[in-house]
């Protein structure tokens, strides 16, 4: 008999592999493992931020790969869009160029996209339901019982409302469990809460969570309130109430600690560049490390505790090392080019044409349009790159998007690829994993959502002034209240945030995938239908639920 879903995480530890591997070996002996750690666990404020850093971990494999270095899971919320295709498929790129039949709720992808959000809702679950158990030490670190407890409750609510919130926007109306799964409660009868009522315990959630976080949490990685001031901002927006949305994105603004990168600084800033950039590189990204526009940063710090490896190098960056001209590979894989890529999705034409060609965003530090022949002394593996007849060094291989990406014209090595993720470990320029901190949410992001609000409310005025406050930060021109409607935010979303916003999102949430979809994406956009805007209930989890029948998504 296959299993649920739910009852795969039956004890709600799924999440406790990393910790209880770096506790004492004592706990193996004459102690049965699961229900009795867990129980141990969560006796006292540091067995709490252990359940915490689980949760973290759980989180951060959106940006990691599921199968080694292998299928990205937070491809299946950016590929497929406006902004994005396929370029060499492999995991969901296949869906997101062909979408149809490979589209079905046996899709591997859209399985482990639906098992990885439950898990962190379990994850959350467990750790709200053992917060109120009556025998806690919470007193520690220097902060009352009552601060410590509603502060692990506030990023245990937190991350559930940030998981459901993945699981709204794929599939709509989902199970909602606020329990934590265990032996004695296991369901087999699960029904599909509707998306109005799962949108209203996410705001539940971030209310609750809003109050007891910090502006800067103590530890790096941990979300913060500004973050959760973001995300219920876009919630108000989705729920048609503009004002509240103005609210929210005004407070997290108006909050003296965030403010956007204006100024070059950190590990570059005597090197050409401009301050866009200085934000994406290893050792500029924690607020810590100057980085005043990050309200969430995610950990993949090299040889960390508590890192890990995000593979969006390897799905973002073009094979430029595999580029042939008159039958040369010219171009070695250098540190300095990002290390090994394999682009499985691309930017779209459309999106690399959006800018003005003032924009810092659209200029060679920020998307990678040419490269220059080295030298074995230039090139950091001390490799020279390779001459084409008629090539010396120093000369400039530039990258072609005078025609987009179609199915047919797919594979391109000479595609331009966004710098923000262009980074390796230099002691291994071929390897699959790069290891640096990534900004995942940022104050650019919450400004656009301002901006959005501020249309809504018609106040065209108001709109155009903050996307400039953005837009003057990358030396774009200004832009008039006359220019301002949702096409022009979602392009400027796309200047500021593209590899890096979960796009779908946006563009479902503004009634826009469709449409700019089949509009600007060449290689797959043009089979994309209304069924495709919600993904398939994955089958195991609707052959699991033996008591009750889970209705699919229409189409599927």
């Amino acid at each position: 008999m296959k299993l649920n879903i739910f009852t795969r995480i039956i004890v709600g530890l799924l999440f406790l592999g990393s910790i209880i591997g770096s506790c004492s070996e004592d706990f193996l002996v004459e102690e049965p493992p699961h229900i009795i750690a867990a129980e141990s666990l969560y006796e006292s404020v540091d067995g709490f931020e252990n359940g915490l850093n689980g949760m973290y971990s759980l989180v951060r494999k959106q940006r990691e790969g599921r199968n080694g270095p292998n299928y990205l899971l937070g491809e299946i919320m950016m590929n497929g869009n406006d902004n994005l295709c396929t370029n060499h498929a492999d995991g969901f790129a296949r869906v997101a160029q062909q979408w149809g039949e490979r589209n079905n709720p046996t899709n591997w992808d859209m399985v482990a996209t639906f098992d990885w959000a439950y898990e962190i809702v379990n994850a959350a679950n467990t750790l709200i339901h053992r917060a109120e158990q009556s025998d806690i030490n919470w007193a520690a670190n220097g902060m009352t019982a009552e601060e410590n407890k509603n502060r692990i409750l506030a990023e245990a609510h937190a991350i559930r409302a940030w998981a459901y919130r993945h699981l709204a926007f794929l599939w709509g109306d989902v199970p909602l469990s606020l329990e934590e799964s265990k032996g004695s409660n296991v369901k087999t009868d699960w029904q599909r809460a509707p998306v109005e009522e799962v949108w209203a315990q996410i705001k539940k959630d971030l209310l609750f969570s809003e109050k007891h976080l910090a502006i800067e949490p103590s530890v790096e990685g941990k979300i913060s309130r500004g973050a959760v001031q973001h995300y219920l901002s876009e919630l108000y927006l989705i729920d048609n109430k503009p004002d509240s949305a103005l609210f929210w994105v005004n407070k997290c603004i108006n909050t003296p600690e965030y403010k956007l990168i204006t100024e070059r600084y950190g590990v570059r800033s005597d090197q050409p560049g401009v301050p866009f950039m200085d934000m994406f590189y290893p050792g500029n990204t924690n607020r810590s490390e100057g980085n005043t526009e990050s309200l969430w940063t995610w950990q993949y710090e090299f040889e960390t505790a508590g890192g890990g490896g995000s593979i969006m190098r390897r799905w973002h960056i073009s094979r430029y090392n595999d580029l042939n001209i008159d039958g040369v590979t010219p171009l070695e894989l250098t540190f300095d080019r990002g290390g090994r890529p394999r682009a499985r999705m691309a930017l779209t034409k459309f999106a690399i044409d959006l800018y003005d060609a003032e924009d810092d965003r659209g200029s060679q530090y920020a998307i990678r349009k040419f490269y220059i022949l080295k030298d074995a002394d230039q090139n950091d593996t001390g490799k020279a790159d390779q001459l084409p007849e008629g090539y010396s060094y120093g000369d400039t291989i530039r990258m072609d998007w005078s025609e987009d990406i179609t199915y047919e014209t797919r594979n391109r090595r000479d595609w331009p690829h966004s710098r923000k993720w262009e980074v390796s470990h230099a002691g291994d320029v071929n390897g699959n994993e790069n290891f640096n901190d990534q900004a995942y949410l940022r104050l650019a992001d919450t400004y656009l959502l301002k901006a959005e609000a501020q249309l809504q409310l018609g106040d065209e005025a108001g709109a155009a002034e903050t996307i400039n406050v953005v837009r003057r930060r990358a030396n774009a021109p200004e832009i008039s209240s006359g220019e301002v409607d949702i096409d022009f935010i979602l392009d400027e979303r796309s200047r500021e945030l593209v590899v890096e916003e979960e796009r779908r999102y946006t563009l479902l949430r503004t009634g826009k995938w469709l449409e700019r979809t089949r509009l600007y994406n060449h290689n797959g956009g043009q089979y994309v239908t209304e069924r495709d805007k919600l993904f398939p209930i994955p089958q195991k989890v609707i052959d699991a639920n033996l008591t009750y029948p889970m209705e699919q998504n229409p189409g599927y």
